[in-house]
C-alpha cells in the first residue's frame, strides 16, 4: 500500500454552545485544516488540526508540504512516516507549526491503519472499553453573567450530564466574589455532580495556593492550568500545598515536557491535546508515562477523535466534550446520558461532513 494523494483544506466554522441551547455567537469562528489522505488500495483517512490562529494559512502551507514529503510511502508505517517529517522539520520543531502540521497527517495514517485492519481505532490501540465517561465543557465560561450560569449548570444536569467544568479567574472579581461564583455553581448543579474549574494559566503560584485553598469545601474534581503551563517547579508547589488535584499539560508540545512534568510532580492528573502532542502515536506514549508514574490522563477538546484514545488508555478516565469540531464529521460520536460510545465502524469511524467544504471552506 502506497500513499497517493494528500487534501489539504482550510475550514471555518461558527463557534457555538449547543449543549444549553445558546445561540452562535456573532461574528465568531474557528478555522480548521483538514487532511484526506488516500492510497493506492483505495483506502483513506482523515486528520485535522487547528490553533493556527492569524498565521492558519502558514500552518495549512505547511501541512501541505509535509504532504507532499510522504507521497508513496507505506501509511502503515506510521512511525516510519512521522519520524521521516520530524527530521524534514527539525530545525524548526518540535513544537509550534511543525508539531501542529504533523498531527494531522499522524491521525489520518492511524485512520488509514485501522481501516486496512477491519478494526475501529480505540480496538487496534487496545481495545480496552466501548464506551467512556464525558464531561461538558464551554457552557460555563467566565464571560457568563452569574445568573445564566447557574442556569446553565442545572440545564447540563438535566441533559444527564454528570461531570462538567466552569472557569475561575474572572477579570474584574475579588478573590472573595470568585470563591462565590463557585459556591453558586455548585449549589446550582449538586454535591454529587463531578466540577471541574479551568483557570487557564491567570493565577501567579501564590494565588493559586491561597484561592485555591479557600475553594477547597466546594469537593472539585480539579483545578485545571493554575499557573503558567512551563513553570513545572511552580505547578509543583500548588499540587503539594493542595488537598484538590491539579490538572494540567494541554499546552506541551510533543512528548519531551512531560517528562519535565512528570520529574518535578507538577500535576495529579495529566491533560494531553492530540494537536499538540503531535497525534495518536505520542498521545498513547505520554498516556503510558503517566502510566507508569500512577497518573491518570484526560483529553483536551476534539472530543470525537479522543474517544477512542480515552477508551483504549487503561489511566484515561474522561473525555471533554467541547462542542467546537462536531460540524466537521459526518454522524460524530455524541455524548449521551453523559457517556459517550466508541463508533464500530473502521478506522475512526466517520468521515468529514458531505456539506462541510460546500458550506465552511475558504
Amino acid at each position: 500500500m502506497k500513499i497517493q494523494q494528500i487534501k489539504t483544506r482550510l475550514v471555518r466554522v461558527p463557534l457555538e454552545e449547543p449543549l444549553v441551547g445558546a445561540p452562535p455567537a456573532p461574528n465568531m469562528q474557528r478555522e480548521y485544516i483538514t487532511v484526506e489522505i488516500t492510497t493506492d488500495d483505495g483506502i483513506g483517512g482523515i486528520g485535522v488540526t487547528g490553533f493556527g490562529g492569524k498565521i492558519v494559512r502558514a500552518l495549512k502551507a505547511a501541512v501541505k508540504d509535509f504532504g507532499e514529503l510522504i507521497k508513496g510511502d507505506d501509511p502503515i508505517d506510521v512511525e516510519a512516516v512521522t519520524r521521516k517529517l520530524r527530521t524534514a522539520s527539525a530545525s524548526c520543531g518540535p513544537g509550534g507549526i511543525a508539531t501542529l502540521a504533523l498531527t494531522p497527517i499522524d491521525v489520518a495514517l492511524w485512520d488509514i491503519r485501522a481501516k486496512a485492519l477491519g478494526l475501529p481505532l480505540a480496538r487496534l490501540l487496545g481495545g480496552l472499553r466501548d464506551r467512556v465517561p464525558a464531561y461538558a465543557s464551554g457552557a460555563l465560561m467566565r464571560t457568563t453573567a452569574l445568573d445564566k450560569l447557574q442556569e446553565a449548570a442545572a440545564a447540563l444536569v438535566k441533559k444527564g450530564f454528570r461531570q462538567m467544568k466552569t472557569q475561575m479567574a474572572v477579570e474584574g472579581l475579588t478573590p472573595n466574589q470568585e470563591v462565590e461564583r463557585i459556591r453558586l455553581v455548585r449549589e446550582a448543579v449538586g454535591p454529587d455532580i463531578t466540577l471541574m474549574v479551568d483557570i487557564n494559566q491567570r493565577w501567579s503560584v501564590h494565588e493559586a495556593i491561597a484561592i485555591g485553598r479557600r475553594v477547597e469545601e466546594f469537593n472539585l474534581a480539579w483545578l485545571e492550568d493554575v499557573s503558567a503551563h512551563d513553570d513545572y517547579q511552580g505547578l509543583a508547589q500548588v499540587t503539594s500545598a493542595l488537598t484538590t488535584p491539579v490538572c494540567g499539560g494541554e499546552l506541551l508540545y510533543g512528548i519531551a515536557p512531560f517528562r519535565q512534568m512528570l520529574a518535578h510532580r507538577s500535576v495529579d492528573i495529566m491533560m494531553i491535546d492530540l494537536l499538540r502532542v503531535g497525534g495518536i502515536g505520542p498521545w498513547m506514549k505520554v498516556a503510558a508515562m503517566a502510566q507508569a508514574a500512577n497518573l491518570p490522563v484526560v483529553s483536551h477538546l476534539l472530543p470525537e477523535i479522543h474517544v477512542h484514545l480515552v477508551a483504549a488508555a487503561p489511566n484515561a478516565t474522561v473525555v471533554e466534550y467541547m462542542p467546537w469540531t462536531w460540524r466537521l464529521f459526518d454522524d460524530p460520536p455524541m455524548p449521551k446520558d453523559g457517556m459517550m460510545s466508541v463508533p464500530k465502524a473502521p478506522g475512526l469511524g466517520f468521515g468529514f461532513a458531505p456539506d462541510l467544504f460546500e458550506r465552511y471552506a475558504l
